[in-house]
């Protein structure tokens, strides 16, 4: 993600010292929502033997986890300033809906609105924080709020299970795998519609062509193959993928 958003601020003009201060500030801001996870879900993920947490382990107390989050939060205000007042606001509002996800929303049917706000900040923090503070486009918005929602049904797809068995009931655990499975490409698919038709530029060839194999990639998941289970998962990284690639060609345009 941070490497994502600096690459993005790159693309829309921030400079090597406003790209850097973005870097900073959203590492700081992806670090304090992990380690609140990881914290807030310790029990769970000793439950479920989860052997790549060192809290589920028990090789560090989920109390180190807290403080390591809460001094990467406070870190992550001043970082988050540096680009100006307005950015610095739609960063940390984005951080706030991780936190708001990992200690309450996850467990509710708005679980997906977290993703969406997170992710649809990060487009204003990149165009609030130049040289000429403008608002973003609509179509970044909309693109990196339906990325949200598709890495959120993405990521719930591998633990949906474990989910249900301690008491994580967000809007995929309660739509089951089948209908995540279904959706996660799908609403990819829509993120990179958004990117190719929004711009104003116009859609050249080379959108019609990732457009393509987008759909075909989507299109896969129909397929009634038992080999072929896990390739919606799969479909929705690589429609992700594409989403992204295009707006990072587009950053410029975002503003």
């Amino acid at each position: 993600m941070t490497v994502f958003v600096t690459a993005l601020a790159v693309a829309a003009g921030r400079g090597v010292a406003g790209s850097a201060a973005v870097a900073a500030a959203v590492l700081a801001g992806q670090l304090s929502v992990g380690w609140c996870n990881d914290a807030a879900d310790a029990q769970r993920d000793r439950a479920c033997g989860r052997r790549d947490k060192p809290v589920a382990t028990g090789e560090l107390p989920p109390r180190a986890a807290a403080v390591a989050a809460g001094t990467a939060l406070a870190l992550c205000v001043p970082l988050s300033l540096l680009s100006g007042a307005a950015a610095g606001a739609a960063h940390l509002g984005g951080v706030a809906a991780g936190w708001a996800y990992n200690l309450r929303l996850k467990h509710t049917v708005l679980s997906p609105l977290p993703y969406a706000a997170a992710f649809g900040t990060l487009p204003a923090f990149v165009t609030l924080g130049l040289p000429s503070p403008s608002l973003p486009a609509w179509w970044a918005v909309t693109a990196g709020a339906l990325l949200g929602v598709g890495a959120h049904l993405a990521n719930v797809l591998p633990d949906i299970e474990n989910d249900l068995a301690t008491g994580v009931r967000g809007l995929p655990q309660r739509l089951g795998r089948t209908a995540c499975r279904w959706l996660a490409p799908l609403v990819m698919l829509a993120a990179m519609t958004v990117v190719v038709a929004g711009p104003p530029r116009g859609v050249e060839i080379s959108d019609w062509v990732l457009a393509a194999a987008a759909i075909i990639a989507v299109a896969g998941t129909a397929m009634p193959s038992r080999a072929r289970t896990g390739w919606p998962f799969r479909a929705a990284i690589v429609v992700a993928g594409m989403a992204v690639a295009q707006l990072l060609l587009r950053g410029s345009d975002m503003s």
